[in-house]
């Protein structure tokens, strides 16, 4: 038996936020990162839409870019202290991951950190607040998702919480906030979306509920994520449902290793000044796994299929394989993402030589491995590596060499 989860609500296009003033409920607790949803705007009119709903509103703002437990454990206690019925948080990916983490935390505030990240192992919520999610980019899709991903800095490990539980009651996907993002965000964030899309189409969890939605988000974004990141905000609206879509894909088909080499690279070096960002990050990895996967029969099926619905040509599944690895390394020329970690800046551009030093990778190399094994996503992805056939992967997106094993 298999199991199909989305928000039971979703509202979307221009003024989505206007469904807030529908919520029954009495306390609402907002959750949100830096300033750019205030600037902006949004910020207040989350507030005054809840406040015309009828509630008791508190913020609980600077959720950083990929949050810490030590975040998720003072919003746990925020919510402790406010008791709201209403967790709504908005932004990109980081607020509402961070936000799913705290209301775990705050319906069961016994539960640890690692308690949360055993897979599909979450009790069940909602029995003191609901959930509303709100994207302002377009990658994530955790508006939709049963995802969160929270980083532990003293580890320096990104560590993936999966339950259907978290799945978000409702989701407001309004294309207003999308056209507010720079212009590196929109690519990393729609690569992001690739990977979901790719990974879900062949991920061992993939079912016929997943497979069109992940098809079609493939191929709205081929048609939008260039144009959307050269300006045109027509496009960059497209993406905004675009991403979602994907997520309602990987959200129940599952990932495979290219998140789980994202979530076990990003924070890995940070004691070098900087991450890697996990769009980027999954930018640079995807095409390498793609060919690692295509040694399996069924992967290099369904990677054929993605070809030929992005219209690429190829006379057989060899040759789309050849013709999709390439047609996303375009897409990464084309949005001014790196090849590999090698040449990837601190500021996350192409550069000759990048934040990561060459020694210090390798001997970090068989740990990083090792935890992308175990990471939650490797479990459906359609080849799995051995510890060996991980370093040398890991090895090839370090260096952008082929991968032929």
């Amino acid at each position: 038996m298999a199991r199909f989860t989305l928000p039971r609500d979703l509202y979307h296009g221009p003024n989505a936020l206007e469904a807030l003033k529908t919520l029954p409920g009495k306390r609402a607790m907002i959750c949100v990162g830096g300033g750019s949803m205030k600037r902006f705007g949004f910020l207040d009119r989350v507030e005054a839409y809840l406040k015309e709903a009828g509630m008791e509103v508190e913020l609980f703002e600077g959720i950083e870019p990929d949050p810490s437990v030590t975040t998720v454990m003072k919003g746990a206690e925020a919510m402790l202290k406010f008791e709201p019925d209403w967790i709504v948080a908005i932004g990109g990916g980081s607020p509402i991951d961070a936000a799913k983490a705290m209301w775990i935390k705050y319906e069961y505030p016994e539960i640890t950190f690692e308690e949360m990240c055993k897979v599909f192992g979450i009790p069940p919520l909602r029995r003191k607040a609901h959930f509303c999610a709100i994207s302002s980019t377009s990658g994530t899709a955790t508006e939709v998702t049963a995802f969160s991903i929270i980083t532990d800095y003293q580890k320096g490990i990104k560590y993936p919480i999966a339950d259907f539980e978290i799945t978000p009651d409702v989701a407001i996907v309004d294309p207003d906030l999308a056209e507010t993002m720079p212009k590196k965000l929109v690519a990393h964030t729609g690569m992001d979306a690739m990977t979901h899309a790719v990974e879900a189409y062949v991920s061992t969890a993939h079912c016929d509920y997943t497979d069109p939605l992940a098809i079609f988000a493939i191929r709205m974004i081929q048609g939008d994520l260039v144009d959307s990141y050269n300006g045109d905000m027509s496009k960059r609206d497209s993406m905004h449902n675009a991403q979602c879509l994907a997520g309602m894909a990987f959200s129940n088909a599952l990932l495979g290793i290219v998140h789980s080499m994202a979530h076990k690279t990003g924070a890995a070096f940070a004691d070098y000044g900087a991450h890697i960002i996990h769009g980027a990050a999954n930018a640079m990895y995807l095409p390498k796994v793609i060919a690692f996967n295509a040694k399996d029969p069924e992967a290099k099926k369904r990677y054929g299929v993605i070809a030929d619905e992005m219209k690429l040509g190829g006379a057989n599944d060899d040759e789309k394989v050849k013709l999709l690895i390439e047609y996303l390394r375009g897409m990464n020329d084309a949005l001014n993402i790196p090849h590999c970690i090698q040449h990837y800046g601190p500021d996350s551009y192409p550069t000759e030589q990048g934040f990561v030093p060459e020694n210090v990778f390798l001997e970090r190399l068989p740990e990083i491995a090792k935890n992308a094994i175990a990471d939650a996503c490797t479990g459906s992805n359609p080849r799995q590596p051995t510890q060996e056939e991980m370093e040398k992967l890991l090895k090839c997106c370090y260096y952008d060499t082929e991968v032929d094993f």
